[in-house]
């Protein structure tokens, strides 16, 4: 069970894979939620046609109170059994004593009427808390004693609180809403990126409108440097700047007018394909970066490819040295994604075991308080049988269900890589392999975060809807802000 905020509405919610005969409006009585409920929660385009093997999110509503003349957070948080941090968090509320009168605030805590043939354990079970949490907040003495009419307060489960980061590479006014509209659930946005020149300067971007979006709505923007481009390794113009101690210090001085001309507050550093033998020369850059950076008043956070031991061979992994950034930096993206890459062949772009494989070597070398786990925001499309060269179609989540709904394809769901995927037919006799990410791909990453005690979690990247993932990141975790 988790917590969903669409529309300022605040849930606790069920996730149900759709069956032979289910419908919204069987949902709706199944559950006991308007059919409305469920297709926001969903972002339901076409909420007539559900797909089997679909995850639908099942809300609950939270408490909604209206403030009333005495009132503290601190008499309505005893009032319903649960805490003032927790309503804070719930109402988005920044200072306990600014509520007023009239003002609705939202209480971490529902109301269940007990039917016949409930027992506590079964309630307990369908909201993922306890007996004794129940009993306890609704002051109950003998669990065996409820009965169908009565009213139970359900308690929300405490929830770590971690950093959440997304790259963006969406600008102007269209990137700028899309920091907004998710604004509450980010600690960064880091548009993607500034390229470094060979003469040590940047080549710009139109980053401001984003900038702004995310200082006015309490996100800190970071600032992302980078050596590759689209149709560039960056491998010789890696080494061309790392090797050079007067462009490193022209390319640092350059780096710092620019966040403070732009509003920055870090530095994200993403040198990917860097030259096995250049590996601590990066590693010296970093430490010069950090020594530069750090008496400014900024931090320093690096792009690390998924790697499973400090041996890996290969452009993309030998001059990431997990111990040395791991000392080095404030924090660390793990690009935990593009195993399913898009000129590859078709399979699980972000699979749980290949992540597992990853963060378990991570957490050896590196501080568990300084990872921010990769997670990938787009799905893809592949022709089958796959062609070496061939390029899949990428797309965001709610594309991935038009498909399916329109070709009548049922969804399946990879128990090794915890991935949904269809295939189907087109029009012209080609057969197709969509892999993408739904509720439970999505509580599946989750999961690790909190297995493993991770900071936290970096999206690549916004622009692509995933209304699901949103739902269960707040249904999982307090996000970290700080002063911006």
């Amino acid at each position: 069970m988790y917590k969903l905020k669409r529309r300022s509405e605040v849930f606790l919610v069920h996730i149900h894979v759709v069956q032979t005969g289910d419908s919204l409006w069987r949902l709706s009585q199944q559950y006991g939620i308007e059919t409305n409920e469920i297709v926001r929660a969903n972002g339901l385009e076409n909420p007539n046609h559900l797909v089997i093997g679909q995850a639908i999110i099942i809300p609950t509503p939270y408490v909604r109170y209206t403030v009333r003349p005495g009132d503290t957070l601190s008499s309505i948080a005893q009032q319903y059994g649960t805490t003032v941090q927790a309503i804070m968090q719930a109402s988005h509320i920044t200072n306990p004593s600014m509520i007023y009168p009239g003002q609705t605030i939202t209480i971490p805590v529902i109301f269940y009427t007990v039917r016949p043939g409930d027992t506590l354990w079964n309630i307990a079970l369908y909201y993922g808390t306890t007996v004794q949490a129940i009993m306890q907040a609704n002051r109950i003495a003998n669990p065996d004693q409820i009965y169908p009419g009565q009213t139970l307060t359900i308690p929300e489960k405490p929830k770590p609180t971690i950093d959440v980061n997304a790259f963006t590479t969406q600008f102007g006014p269209a990137g700028a809403q899309g920091v907004r509209e998710v604004a509450s659930d980010l600690t960064y946005v880091s548009p993607f990126g500034y390229r470094m020149r060979a003469d040590g300067s940047l080549e710009g971007i139109d980053d401001n409108a984003i900038i702004q979006a995310a200082i006015s709505n309490g996100v800190v923007p970071m600032m992302a440097i980078t050596n590759f481009s689209a149709t560039e390794t960056g491998t010789a113009l890696a080494h061309t700047i790392l090797a050079d101690p007067e462009l490193v210090e022209k390319l640092l001085t350059n780096i710092i007018n620019t966040m403070k001309e732009k509003g920055y507050r870090g530095l994200n550093v993403d040198f990917e394909n860097v030259a096995p033998n250049d590996r601590e020369l990066y590693n010296q850059f970093l430490k010069r970066t950090v020594d530069r950076l750090h008496p400014e008043g900024y931090f320093v956070s690096s792009d690390l490819a998924p790697k499973t031991s400090g041996e890996q061979p290969g452009l993309l992994y030998e001059a990431h040295d997990y111990p040395a950034h791991g000392q080095i930096v404030d924090f660390v993206v793990l690009m935990t994604y593009e195993w399913g890459y898009r000129k590859g062949p078709p399979q699980a772009i972000s699979p749980i075991d290949q992540m597992i494989a990853v963060l378990d070597y991570a957490v050896t070398v590196i501080p568990r308080n300084k990872i921010l786990m990769g997670f990938q925001l787009y799905a893809r499309d592949w022709i089958v049988p796959h062609v070496p060269g061939q390029e899949a179609e990428t797309f965001d989540m709610q594309e991935a269900i038009r498909r399916a709904i329109k070709y009548q394809a049922e969804i399946q769901y990879s128990q090794t890589s915890q991935s949904p995927f269809f295939k189907y037919r087109d029009e012209k006799g080609r057969y197709h392999e969509v892999w993408f990410e739904d509720a439970r791909s999505a509580q599946a990453k989750f999961d690790l975060v909190k297995n493993y005690n991770l900071r936290g979690i970096s999206y690549w990247e916004l622009g692509y809807p995933f209304p699901q993932n949103w739902v269960l990141l707040e249904s999982n975790f307090n996000v970290r802000k700080y002063e911006v």
